[in-house]
Parts: C-alpha cells; sequence; structure tokens
C-alpha cells in the first residue's frame, strides 16, 4: 500500500521544478514501463500483479503492490492502466567526439512536450542516438513527452545546453537546417553525418542559430504551384528529413 508521503511524492512528478528536484521521472502504462526497466535504474514500480506476472526478473529499490483503484489515485492518465513506476534521470556526457560520423538532431526551442516526445521516437526509428536540445526546448522528463516517446527513451540520448556555444565549438560536421527558401531537400547533397537543426514550431530557426548553418533545405509541397498550408507540423518536417538523409546513405552504398 502506498503511503501519504509516496502518494504526493509521485504526483509532484508532473512538475519540472521536483522533477529536477528528485532526480527522477514518471512512466506509466504496461509497454511502456516494461521497455524502460532495462535502461533505467527505477526507485519505485507500483503495480498490479496480473502485469507483474508477464514479466521476468526485473531490478527495482521499492516494489509496490497494489490494486487499480490505488493506481487510479496517483495516475496522471485519463484512463490508468496495470503499473508506474519512477525512474531515476540518465546523467550523459555530451561529447563532440561521439557525434561524429553520425547524425544527430539538434532542437531549437521546441515548445510542445508531445512534438519533442514525437521527434525522439522519429529519431530511435531512424538510428539517431543524440538529440542536443536548447535550453528553451520543452522538458524530456514532462510526463507527456514521456508517453509520447512510446519507449524511445530507452535508446535515444537527450542532452541540454547553449546551443549557440555548443555550435561555435563544432569545426568538421555540417549544420543542416529546413527553411522555406532552403534547396530542395529531395536534390541537394546530404552527408551520412552531420547536424540536423529543427526550429520552433512558431517561429523556426532563430536567428542566432541561423548563423550556424552551413546549409538550408526545404522540404518542397505538391505540386509547387498550388496554395497549401504555409507549413509543416515539426515533427512531421523531421520525419521527412530524417527519412531522406537515411534513403540517400542506403541507396547510395
Amino acid at each position: 500500500m502506498l503511503s501519504k508521503n509516496q502518494i504526493k511524492f509521485i504526483k509532484s512528478l508532473s512538475q519540472k521544478k521536483y522533477r529536477d528536484e528528485s532526480g527522477c521521472f514518471l512512466a506509466e502504462g504496461n509497454k511502456l514501463v516494461a521497455d524502460l526497466l532495462p535502461y533505467f535504474d527505477c526507485e519505485l514500480l507500483l503495480f498490479e500483479p496480473s502485469w507483474l506476472a508477464t514479466q521476468g526478473n526485473i531490478k527495482v529499490s521499492q516494489l509496490i503492490k497494489a490494486d487499480s483503484g490505488e493506481i487510479d489515485k496517483v495516475s496522471l492518465l485519463k484512463n490508468p492502466q496495470q503499473v508506474l513506476a519512477v525512474f531515476k534521470q540518465p546523467q550523459y556526457t555530451l561529447d563532440f567526439a561521439l557525434l561524429s560520423e553520425k547524425l544527430s538532431l539538434v532542437l531549437d526551442s521546441i515548445q510542445d512536450p508531445g512534438n519533442l516526445g514525437t521527434i525522439i521516437r522519429i529519431a530511435d526509428w531512424f538510428g539517431i542516438e543524440n538529440i542536443i536540445c536548447s535550453l528553451e526546448t520543452a522538458d524530456v522528463y514532462n510526463p507527456k513527452t514521456i508517453q509520447a516517446t512510446m519507449g524511445a527513451l530507452a535508446r535515444v540520448k537527450v542532452h541540454y545546453t547553449d546551443l549557440s556555444a555548443f555550435l561555435e565549438q563544432n569545426k568538421t560536421l555540417p549544420v543542416y537546417g529546413t527553411f522555406l527558401n532552403g534547396e530542395d531537400i529531395y536534390t541537394g547533397n546530404l552527408t551520412s553525418e552531420g547536424l540536423i537543426v529543427m526550429g520552433n514550431e512558431g517561429n523556426g530557426i532563430s536567428e542566432k542559430i541561423e548563423q550556424f548553418i552551413s546549409k538550408r533545405l526545404y522540404i518542397p509541397n505538391y505540386p509547387a504551384d498550388q496554395p497549401t498550408s504555409e507549413s509543416l507540423n515539426v515533427a512531421v518536417a523531421t520525419a521527412i528529413t530524417c527519412a531522406e538523409f537515411r534513403r540517400r546513405q542506403v541507396y547510395s552504398c
């Protein structure tokens, strides 16, 4: 049975202040928790016995059996499932040596947690291991972001840093950015390594980051002369961009 302090702690993880103070994050759902357990240290696992029976050996600091009513009390979901877990936030080192000969994503002030979570999932699908976020980007450990990753966070490292200072250190990697006045992504030259910058939902890539872009890319609409939407959702644009980079890499071999 959960104590009052445990209930208070779990609920507090809906707020960034308390996630930062505790160094923890909350994950909910049968598959999501099962996917994350092998990769992150689990501080607390609240479960229904029928869920635990489907799992193998798991390593958890606190294992608490509960019924659906107890899970409902602390869940942030509209439709709670059979398990929720409190994990320790991992600590990663951001080093250009780790980024060489690879594609990485750079996010300039992405605001929506759902967009961020979807981008992490896209990165996982296309084998992108590192995402470098501006300090203004949404919190990766926001519960909405965690849910949207669908477990991809287990394989994608998310870093937060001052993007201008980070990009100033770059000496070798090409830096790509998506713009409405860039070169057609389907005809331009693309490399198998580099940094792909994706901008804010409303304003795109900021001026202070734009100066570091070495190649501007454009995702053309079809047909070109037909009126269309003003722009693409940033997560959709990220998926199209990553897919084209990987297509070139596969079919150029």
